[in-house]
């Protein structure tokens, strides 16, 4: 999801490593911190595959600033993450609010449908987080106040999502 991050941030504009550390930072930090050893290798895997270019720049006031900007061949292949995301990029919700965050950057509204029907069917499967048995939980079949927190919590936010989602398929046509 870094390198996801990384391209969609950079499709839209040009920026400094600082400045694309905060960006993804305040996407998933909270899930997931981003730390300058971990983003400026992928920042190098990226380049050297030809996915994004840096250029100097005199620094304002310190030393010059290295911006990342990001290929044609970087473009395409954001759209094509964006088009085709994994399972776990569908099911697991932070790697899922990555994808969210720039599905725009897909021009075709069949392809932007065709990733958020994945998302709906997900959703839609019955599930639980506690399981007797084969058989989901529900919050009203738990004693536990915290566990029936969880999916009292759980279920209000899959309804929103899922309102959204069947919201937006229905004005991006599919």
């Amino acid at each position: 999801m870094l390198e996801l991050s990384i391209l969609g941030f950079l499709y839209d504009a040009p920026l400094h490593g600082y400045e694309l550390r905060k960006r993804i930072t305040a996407l998933t930090g909270h899930v997931r911190p981003v730390a300058e050893s971990t983003l400026y290798p992928a920042i190098k895997r990226l380049e050297a595959a030809g996915l994004l270019a840096r250029a100097t720049q005199p620094g304002a006031v310190a030393a010059p600033r290295h911006v990342l900007t990001l290929t044609e061949e970087g473009r395409r292949e954001l759209r094509r993450r964006l088009a085709e995301p994994t399972k776990r990029d569908i099911t697991d919700e932070n790697r899922w609010f990555t994808v969210l965050a720039f599905l725009r950057h897909l021009d075709d509204a069949g392809a932007q449908a065709a990733v958020l029907r994945r998302r709906l069917a997900f959703l839609e499967e019955p599930a639980s987080f506690f399981y007797d048995g084969d058989r989901p939980l529900r919050a009203e079949e738990l004693d536990d106040p915290f566990r029936r927190g969880v999916l009292t919590i759980a279920r209000a936010t899959s309804r929103a999502e899922l309102g959204w989602l069947r919201e937006t398929l229905g004005s991006l046509g599919g």
